[in-house]
Formats: structure tokens, C-alpha cells, sequence
């Protein structure tokens, strides 16, 4: 879905989504990051939000010939992705990549390499840059909020949550901000109701994720086939209890 006009933005890019979605030709969708997006262990046999949004385009849009897939492996860094680039994006020709990536890459500790965010931002923009050069349309995604007393070597997520930001505004990509998404669910800390540990979100806290994402996209299911965001609303506002 290449657009070589005019330099592309988050403004352009979310138009030209809008636009394939309203038309025939099948899309590719590349979800990719670390454990969280992985979405294993922790869902504890619910879904993720890569899932939710695979059931969102193929199933509420009537998008059957696109392609959802989730490259995420669990403990990996964003220098894990460029260094298996072919592999975990360019091979899929993807039209739209997501990447939600952090947690790992702000960890401290024994046996950890630590990363300074400013190391970190450049390589999203090194991401950027490819998946562009490509025509995909990029979405970047702040890693979700955690609980931080309880995460040791995880204390620095402002930081890095906001080094993304500060690329998806530099680079004028989406940015669907998870991290503030999950302060606010959590009244300014942490969604208890949303968490299987300090820094995964179990199965509500990924049907937070899913609809933080589709409202971003603007995936909306014409009314009379939106199953799936209602009953995602419903599991939040019950884990908020």
C-alpha cells in the first residue's frame, strides 16, 4: 500500500487505512513485540489483543483474505526484531505493522544488558525507517503500565514509555498510548483487576489493549455486527471493579 505523493504521517497514514479497509484488496497485518503481545501464560487461556484484533478485521469487518499475524516472541527487545528483521516483519510485506515494545528493553540487573532510552528511541526510529521504506503504514505502542515496587529492574517504563512517544511524534507515526490508557484505567496507578503479575496484563487487561487499539485505527464493526467492542468494554469495566 505504497504512497510515494507526499511524505507519510500519522494523519495520512490513518486515511490511507481508512481507505483500504473501505476497499477490496486483502490487507496484511503484522503484530509484533515482546511477552505482552506474545500473549501467552498470562491470558490464562483467554485471548490476547492481537487475537481480538484478528477477530475484529477477519471476522466483525468481513475481511476474510487478510492476513493477522503475531511475530512477538516472549523476553525479546527491539534489537531482537531488527536483528530478525526478514523474519519477524519484512517477509510478510506487511501493510500495517504494530509494535508494542519496552519491557524488556528497560530492565537492569544481573545478566541484563541495560539500554538508555535514547539507545532504545533509536532504534524505533532504525524500525521506522524500514517498515516506511516499505510502504507500512507504522503504529507504535506504549507498553502498558506496571507495578513498579513489585517489578525490580523494571523502574525505568516513564522513561522508556515516553521515549516512544517522543519517536511517534518526531517520526509522526501513530501512537497508540497504552501506558496512559492503563494509569487512567488504574485511576492514576496500576489496574489491579487487569494484571496476572506485576508487569503482564492478564486476559481483561488485554481486552483493554485490543480496544485502546481499535479505537486508535478507528476499526469499527457497522452497528448491528460489533460483538467483539462490547463485550471487551464490558470485561474492563468489570476488571475495574
Amino acid at each position: 500500500m505504497p504512497n510515494a505523493e507526499s511524505p507519510a504521517s500519522a494523519a495520512s497514514d490513518l486515511r490511507r487505512l481508512h481507505d483500504a479497509l473501505a476497499g477490496p484488496d486483502p490487507l496484511n497485518w503484522v503484530i509484533t513485540g515482546d511477552s505482552i503481545t506474545h500473549g501467552l501464560v498470562h491470558t490464562q487461556g483467554g485471548r490476547s489483543y492481537a487475537e481480538h484484533l484478528h477477530e475484529l478485521i477477519r471476522g466483525e469487518l468481513g475481511r476474510t483474505r487478510d492476513a493477522v499475524i503475531n511475530t512477538a516472541i516472549s523476553g525479546h527487545r527491539i534489537t531482537d526484531i531488527l536483528g530478525d528483521w526478514d523474519r519477524r516483519v519484512a517477509s510478510w510485506t506487511p501493510d500495517v505493522v504494530t509494535l508494542m515494545i519496552g519491557t524488556n528493553d528497560m530492565a537492569t540487573g544481573p545478566g541484563q544488558v541495560t539500554a538508555e532510552p535514547a539507545e532504545f528511541a533509536a532504534s524505533l526510529r532504525e524500525f521506522v525507517t524500514r517498515a516506511r521504506s516499505a510502504g507500512t503504514i507504522v503504529v507504535l505502542q506504549t507498553p502498558p503500565s506496571i507495578d513498579i515496587p513489585n517489578a525490580p529492574g523494571r523502574e525505568r517504563i516513564i522513561a522508556f514509555a515516553d521515549a516512544v512517544r517522543e519517536v511517534a511524534a518526531s517520526e509522526d507515526v501513530i501512537l497508540v498510548d497504552q501506558h496512559a490508557r492503563f494509569t487512567e484505567l488504574g485511576n492514576g496507578g496500576v489496574p489491579w483487576g487487569m494484571m496476572n503479575d506485576p508487569f503482564h496484563p492478564n486476559a481483561a487487561g488485554h481486552a483493554a489493549l485490543a480496544l485502546e487499539l481499535a479505537n486508535a485505527l478507528d476499526i469499527c464493526p457497522q452497528p448491528g455486527n460489533d460483538r467483539v467492542l462490547p463485550l471487551l468494554e464490558a470485561r474492563v469495566a468489570a476488571a475495574r471493579l
